[in-house]
């Protein structure tokens, strides 16, 4: 089975004439009946009623849309090789930290190097280490340390902690007063909203969760919609709530007997050769620079012009 022969029977199913499909792909009439029988031998079916009229057997409409798949496949196959031939990066992100770590850092990449191809996944952190298993990113952004059992063997190029302050609707805050106790916090406001922002929830995090009489888990996005209007309180990565913190529909609490609470991150690699290529390192020292306005680097092999080895 060869693509000339999957290409000849897909024509030939959408136009129901071996002529007309001899003529769309250029080849003979002789061309296309040769192509048709090598492709029913090897299936051992017979794919088309020929006669006055050509229709598709049971067995060619049970073919085609696997047909059109290989076809689609081999297609981007070739897409893919085109843009390998002129360069292409792959990065994996957590949600969280797409939009603050990574939109800035593309575009001064891009005016360096415009014609590569930029490809930029996201997800949780199940989903990040799973591209990273099959190789389908060559760096990723992910909580730190690597909790994994499929990957053992990730090297860290950027440390980074994210505080994670416990925000609700500013009302509510005025009305706790300055570093209140917990308890005070769950009884004005009952409902705890989770948002999976760990691999494993801290001390202080899980206690909070243990001693809420509701919580609710949800995305980001209406997470902190719930917040603004008052319904819930929960811990938010700065970087999905600076904004609001700054404009004021949100503000920090402070409880007198809980720690702060903070997320480490880490930029990384399955293997430090990968940095050999100068765009990819140039992209990953982009994201580098956008890391200390959103939380503090504890440590870094990007610096500009030095070996990460």
């Amino acid at each position: 089975m060869d693509l000339d022969q999957i290409k000849t029977f897909d024509r030939i199913a959408q136009d129901l004439s071996f002529t007309k499909a001899a003529a769309r792909l250029n080849v003979t009439q002789a061309t296309v009946s040769m192509r048709m029988r090598a492709l029913e031998d090897l299936l051992g079916v017979t794919l088309f009623h020929r006669g006055r009229t050509i229709t598709l057997t049971d067995q060619g409409m049970t073919f085609l849309p696997y047909a059109r798949r290989m076809l689609a496949a081999a297609q981007e196959a070739k897409e893919a090789l085109r843009r390998v031939e002129r360069g292409r990066v792959s990065i994996g992100s957590l949600r969280s930290l797409v939009s603050p770590l990574i939109t800035e850092s593309l575009l001064r990449f891009q005016d360096k190097y415009p014609s590569v191809d930029v490809v930029i996944n996201e997800g949780r952190q199940n989903q990040i280490a799973t591209m990273l298993h099959e190789r389908e990113i060559e760096m990723g952004i992910l909580c730190w340390p690597n909790l994994d059992p499929l990957l053992t063997d990730l090297e860290p190029l950027l440390l980074m902690r994210e505080r994670v302050p416990l925000v609700a609707a500013p009302h509510i805050v005025a009305e706790l007063g300055p570093n209140p106790r917990i308890e005070e916090v769950l009884k004005r406001i009952p409902r705890l909203i989770s948002i999976p922002w760990w691999q494993a929830y801290p001390d202080p995090a899980l206690a909070l969760f243990r001693r809420a009489s509701v919580s609710v888990e949800l995305p980001t996005g209406p997470a902190r919609r719930l917040a603004v209007k008052g319904e819930g309180v929960g811990f938010f990565v700065m970087s999905s709530v600076a904004s609001d913190l700054a404009a004021g529909r949100l503000a920090e609490i402070t409880p007198s007997d809980m720690d702060p609470v903070h997320r480490d991150i880490a930029m990384v690699v399955r293997n430090l050769a990968v940095l050999d290529r100068p765009m990819l390192r140039d992209f990953a020292i982009e994201i580098a620079s956008e890391c200390a306005s959103v939380g503090t680097v504890l440590e870094s092999r990007l610096e500009p012009g030095r070996s990460a080895a």
